[in-house]
């Protein structure tokens, strides 16, 4: 049976706006000809067999970068969505009252229920703003390819701690804890994680904890498969009915862990020992910059993703 033409979508959530980062840190190019991180990961995925892509956008993304997309596909021969996430989106009229205080979006569950009219095949969810290297869409297009994702059967990639650390400061990370099979049994988000010295700590309640610097985390590139729609809609109206606060957000791992504790679905959790690129802070950019020109003069890259 021939594995690689198993359907594929990747999703990649755009629609965020990111507080700490001062401006749009999605359409940032960080390379002389204006790829920006998600381009990267576009080009992973396509490289690993993912024929359709799907973006969600928010209002505040250039058309001209929409744009630049639209022509990256058409020049590449893949299809491409661009779907919007806006506060009135598959909004019941019952909950339409609670558009009132709104101002910022939903949320990432929100982000990908968005999606459901566009995705009817096994899919990978990733942020628009992280570099996640090639392995980890390797790994998941292999997965899927085999089958593996099902209705109660999904995945995800993690990476080791010490691989997703920012030298500019602290961050958040969910540790996640295994069953013995190597299934997801707990995500368990941890914060102010930084390097001290040799070791890796996290403050909790004041007190200093250390993590071992191989602890396993989620840095959101999730395996679907397309029932999980379902799962997700029930989950938001169930949301919306407990009138959120004005800022308020529905999450993925949240909403993932519920359905591990109802034992409705297992996740997989797939390893990579890529080195994960985000952009926490604005001086991670230089870095990621770096990053990148390194890959591209050992030929990972063309100098020119698209030509």
């Amino acid at each position: 049976m021939e594995h690689f033409s198993s359907p594929k979508t990747l999703l990649i959530m755009a629609g965020g706006l990111g507080s700490r980062y001062q401006g749009l840190k999605q359409v940032d190019g960080i390379t002389s000809d204006g790829a920006t991180v998600l381009e990267f990961s576009m080009y992973d995925a396509i490289a690993a067999g993912f024929a359709k892509i799907v973006i969600i956008i928010n209002s505040h993304l250039p058309v001209s970068y929409l744009a630049r997309l639209t022509d990256i596909a058409t020049r590449k021969k893949f299809e491409l969505h661009l779907v919007s996430q806006t506060i009135d989106k598959l909004i019941p009229e019952e909950f339409s009252y609670l558009l009132q205080e709104r101002q910022k979006p939903w949320g990432t569950a929100h982000a990908i229920l968005c999606a459901k009219e566009t995705i009817q095949e096994p899919f990978v969810v990733i942020n628009a703003d992280d570099y996640y290297g090639k392995l980890a869409f390797i790994e998941m297009a292999e997965y899927i390819n085999k089958g593996h994702i099902q209705q109660n059967q999904f995945a995800m990639v993690a990476y080791p701690v010490s691989a997703t650390l920012s030298e500019n400061g602290a961050v958040s990370r969910g540790i996640c804890t295994l069953s013995n099979e190597g299934y997801l049994e707990q995500v368990i988000e941890r914060t102010k994680i930084a390097r001290e010295g040799n070791t890796i700590v996290f403050i909790e309640k004041g007190e200093k904890e250390i993590i071992a610097s191989d602890a396993l985390v989620s840095m959101n590139f999730w395996g679907f498969h397309p029932t999980v729609f379902e799962d997700l809609e029930k989950a938001f109206h169930a949301f919306l009915k407990a009138v959120p606060e004005p800022t308020s957000e529905i999450y993925i791992p949240t909403e993932v862990q519920g359905l591990i504790d109802s034992k409705s679905v297992k996740v997989k959790v797939l390893h990579t020992s890529d080195r994960w690129h985000g952009i926490t802070y604005p001086e991670d950019k230089e870095q990621l910059v770096g990053f990148i020109s390194e890959c591209v003069e050992n030929q990972l890259y063309p100098s020119n993703l698209w030509e």
